[in-house]
């Protein structure tokens, strides 16, 4: 199986492709601002065909990119229904202070997708993707989980990353349906998982089950 991937734009976001192997069809997660060029790049020295876009959710800097890709191969992306709206007027949901941080840029929006559910499987030859709805950063933030040759693997999005979790101050955001969400569906998976996050480094879910504050604070809350 091929797995890369790179952090793109101001917001360092991680964009991953899957494929089967060089020159087949792939798989693109969460393309966010400025990710077009580090893809083109990926695709082409690769020599892949995107067929599929997976969003984790509707945030701008998981979704910026998701319009050129369309255009570029006609394809449409899959997003849980329940960031929908977000997807389509992302102002009315980030707020017009988003405007600064954009510099003037016009924010994409779309309302054409493929809707995710829970336990929903992207399958394209050589990889599939089963999508589990956590929500808790966004209403319809989701991971991916997969199975790599070596190991267990889960794309986090913003759910989970090393030694933290997803923010839960924004609209539609929660953060005890997002611990929920983590204790529900990614604490069950086994420690030898490989942990890919929407930002930052890779981790597994047993080195955040033993080292993550706010999973100790909530399993100490179980005990």
């Amino acid at each position: 199986m091929l797995l890369t991937g790179f952090p793109a734009g101001a917001f360092q976001t991680n964009c991953y492709v899957l494929a089967s192997e060089a020159g087949a069809e792939c798989i693109v997660v969460d393309p966010g601002m400025d990710a077009m060029p580090g893809l083109t790049e990926l695709l082409k020295e690769h020599r892949l065909k995107p067929v599929a876009i997976a969003l984790t959710h509707a945030h701008l800097d998981h979704t910026w990119s998701v319009t050129p890709l369309v255009d570029g191969y006609d394809m449409v992306p899959y997003l849980h229904g329940d960031d929908a709206e977000m997807a389509a007027d992302p102002l009315a949901w980030h707020g017009q202070g988003i405007a600064q941080m954009l510099g003037g840029k016009e924010p994409p929006t779309f309302d054409t997708f493929e809707e995710l559910k829970d336990g929903t499987t992207i399958d394209i030859v050589g990889v599939q993707l089963t999508a589990r709805h956590t929500p808790g950063h966004t209403q319809g933030s989701v991971v991916f989980q997969f199975e790599h040759p070596d190991a267990q693997v889960v794309l986090s999005g913003d759910t989970l990353f090393q030694g933290s979790v997803g923010r839960s101050d924004g609209p539609g955001g929660s953060h005890e349906t997002l611990m929920d969400s983590i204790e529900r569906v990614c604490l069950p998976m086994d420690d030898a998982t490989v942990v890919l996050p929407g930002h930052g480094p890779q981790t597994t879910i047993g080195a955040e089950r033993r080292t993550n504050p706010f999973v100790l604070e909530r399993l100490a809350g179980r005990g």
